[in-house]
């Protein structure tokens, strides 16, 4: 006799948020991934997937999968400042959301604004330009 079962419910996050009011790839984040993308060819539908999933939970619902953490060492609390670590490339198989792929993004909740800075690959770059995240949030 089965007395409880625990089956998975998906989630629609189309009928629970929208998008966000404006996602902005910087100058300096848009040379990362095309140099980027010569080498990981799925890495733009990639990043629209975490956009899309990874963000949304996170920022929009409250969810936490320990993938995202708040830079605080910049010198700066406004805008906050974040560092995904779980970030699913395709082109990297069997590695899945530890695929070494690193974005660092700055949040804007009033303006419901996600700004991407810098994406990197691990393999070739040990942490984020910390110089260039102070460049780009003070002017």
């Amino acid at each position: 006799m089965k007395l409880f079962s625990i089956e998975p419910h998906p989630i629609q996050l189309d009928n629970i948020v929208s998008n966000f009011k404006e996602i902005v790839e910087l100058p300096e984040f848009k040379k990362d991934l095309k140099k980027l993308r010569k080498r990981f060819p799925t890495l733009e539908d990639d990043l629209q997937n975490f956009v899309s999933t990874q963000l949304i939970m996170f920022h929009k619902l409250g969810l936490d999968n320990n993938g995202i953490y708040r830079l605080t060492d910049l010198g700066f609390d406004n805008p906050p400042v974040f560092k995904a670590k779980k970030f699913a490339c395709r082109s990297l198989k069997g590695k899945g959301v530890m695929s070494g792929i690193r974005v660092i993004y700055a949040f804007y909740p009033d303006a419901d604004r996600i700004e991407l800075i810098e994406i990197y690959f691990k393999g070739i770059k040990e942490n984020a330009d910390l110089s260039r995240i102070k460049k780009i949030i003070r002017n």
